[in-house]
């Protein structure tokens, strides 16, 4: 009978995919608290509009189901901002800098990121999938919401920096 046992190229492997999950996990947490203080808390505290990411999502839900379902629409927003968002920094974003222009400074890619991201959520989701006005009609919450993107794209980041250095 013969055991099967990791390779020590899988062992070191190993800790490295758990290490990375943890950080775009913390990256994710990090960054999604920030949007939601920013955008739910400081933004409408300083007059600005309030964002309103479940409803949105929950016009995602409807469009793609053909009904609504607010708990979903809470679960998508945390699994966007904890999972989705912050893996798309570390698997993509931030090693497409490195490869193709490492002399970016890592912030001016975060920020670009954020953008991305907003128009991600404004355009292809909200407007595109859930059938609202291209970026809400660039109302106030457009403008909390690029800001509350930015700043998340650039917490993630600067999370992601802090654990793997």
């Amino acid at each position: 009978m013969t055991t099967m046992t990791a390779t020590p190229s899988a062992r070191r492997e190993m800790p490295n995919v758990a290490a990375l999950i943890i950080t775009i996990l913390t990256a994710g947490a990090f960054a999604t608290i920030a949007f939601d203080f920013f955008g739910k808390s400081l933004a409408p505290a300083l007059g600005y509009a309030k964002l309103a990411p479940v409803p949105l999502a929950n016009g995602v839900i409807k469009s793609v189901f053909g009904a609504g379902w607010n708990p979903g629409a809470e679960g998508l927003h945390i699994l966007a901002g904890l999972i989705a968002y912050p893996a798309g920094w570390v698997l993509i974003a931030e090693p497409l800098r490195k490869k193709i222009a490492p002399w970016f400074p890592w912030l001016a890619s975060a920020v670009i990121y954020g953008v991305i991201l907003w128009v991600f959520a404004l355009y292809f989701m909200a407007h595109l999938i859930a059938g609202n006005a291209p970026f809400l009609n660039w109302t106030g919450i457009t403008w909390v919401a690029l800001w509350g993107h930015i700043l998340f794209a650039v917490v993630a980041a600067i999370v992601v920096r802090v654990r793997q250095s």
